[in-house]
């Protein structure tokens, strides 16, 4: 038999017009009911626990609990009764069993009791396999097996994204994003207790889930820490390399180990189910030779009138000195206000340079920020930058004084 939590009793309410045939006698049956609530009695959820009716459903990351009992139905005393209970699932066989170890004897009418546990780590079809063995009176060996089948239903779904932030433009490797979104997929429903995000010996994490004012934090989806059926949440963390790693060269290049999902949650009467996901991983963007970034840009600015932005400009190889050349590409939208194929000069290894640049916009709406070049003259190699931000141009109604 699976243990588990009880249910709250749930009756159907029957009430009719006091004009009706039946008058009170509805509601004075139904204060009379001991299951109902005293002064609520047309409430479904009574005050009284019902045990479980079926093996009910078993979710991934909750507590596998069976009692297990085994009954001397003769008249005979058996004796060496050896009871195992092993779990089968679709990769491995497991031994719950919590003594190996041969009972003596087992009189009439006694029996043998046992109580398993096991969280569930698996999806999928479960085989509890209940294996007896003893001897009777005369010897005789006898041997016997029970198998008990049930499913393991996946309960929630997680979905990951990552945001690449340029937030250290003095590191190769910025601050990285994630973002988990996680959806209830049972038919009840959850008490988020715990998501929290383990990062992997490379970063520190900050937990961005909850707002703060005057000291106090408070969560961001409010008191209520309940996820309802089929409902998501998003949860934003915040990575940011160790000192240690960021300031290796190529220790942060390539696919890099975020860490993992912490997932803790209760359901019903407080049955507990955790999950934990694999090491995230992310591919960490890679900027070759040379990085070009915007280190200040406006957010709006005005139809056919110069604005200006500041570039920096560095030399990630760690090896090799960069005689640069600027090149700059009109677009339809983004004209670029200067000469094109200026000398920046020599720019050294792991040292970078700051630019002022100004542009005019000549049509509404967003527009991209494209179309500069950089020219090593050195390997005659040319790095193209595109899209590298957006502005917002709006058509001012102001007129000049005159």
């Amino acid at each position: 038999m699976r243990l588990t939590k009880p249910t709250l009793f749930t009756n159907l309410p029957v009430t009719c017009e006091d004009r009706d045939l039946p008058g009170d006698l509805f509601s004075q049956l139904m204060k009379d009911d001991p299951s109902t609530v005293k002064g609520a009695e047309t409430f479904m959820l009574g005050e009284m626990l019902t045990l479980p009716q079926n093996f009910g459903n078993i979710f991934l990351g909750e507590t596998f609990s069976s009692y297990i009992s085994v009954h001397n139905d003769s008249v005979q005393v058996v004796k060496d009764i050896l009871v195992k209970a092993d779990l089968q699932t679709s990769s491995q066989r497991l031994n719950l069993s919590a003594s190996n170890a041969a009972m003596a004897e087992l009189k009439p009418d006694r029996c043998i009791d046992d109580v398993i546990h096991h969280e569930v780590k698996e999806i999928g079809t479960h085989i509890l396999v209940c294996a007896v063995s003893y001897t009777t009176q005369a010897g005789e060996k006898m041997y016997f097996r029970k198998f008990f089948k049930f499913q393991v239903l996946k309960p929630l779904d997680v979905k990951t994204k990552f945001y690449n932030a340029e937030s250290d433009l003095s590191s190769v490797t910025d601050e990285v994003f994630l973002e988990a979104q996680i959806q209830n997929i049972t038919t009840t429903p959850m008490y988020m207790e715990k998501v929290s995000l383990e990062p992997s010996i490379m970063y520190n994490v900050t937990e961005l889930n909850t707002v703060n004012t005057g000291g106090d934090g408070y969560s961001t989806f409010g008191k209520m820490t309940y996820l309802q059926p089929m409902d998501t949440r998003q949860y934003l963390y915040c990575l940011k390399p160790k000192p240690e790693f960021a300031e290796k060269a190529g220790v942060m290049k390539g696919v890099t180990v975020i860490g993992k999902l912490d997932i803790v949650w209760k359901t019903n009467l407080g049955e507990r189910g955790r999950l934990q996901t694999s090491q995230l991983q992310r591919m960490a963007p890679g900027y070759g030779d040379v990085r070009l970034s915007l280190e200040m840009i406006p957010d709006t600015v005005n139809l056919e009138e110069p604005f200006e932005v500041t570039c920096k400009i560095t030399n990630c190889s760690s090896e090799r000195t960069m005689d640069l050349v600027l090149e700059m590409c009109n677009t339809n939208a983004i004209h670029w206000c200067g000469i094109s194929g200026r000398q920046l000069g020599k720019l050294s290894p792991n040292s970078s340079l700051h630019l002022a640049l100004k542009l005019l916009a000549s049509v509404q709406g967003l527009q991209s920020i494209s179309g500069l070049r950089l020219m090593d003259t050195f390997l005659k190699r040319t790095y193209e930058y595109d899209d590298l931000a957006q502005v917002c141009v709006v058509f001012s109604h102001l007129q000049p004084e005159s």
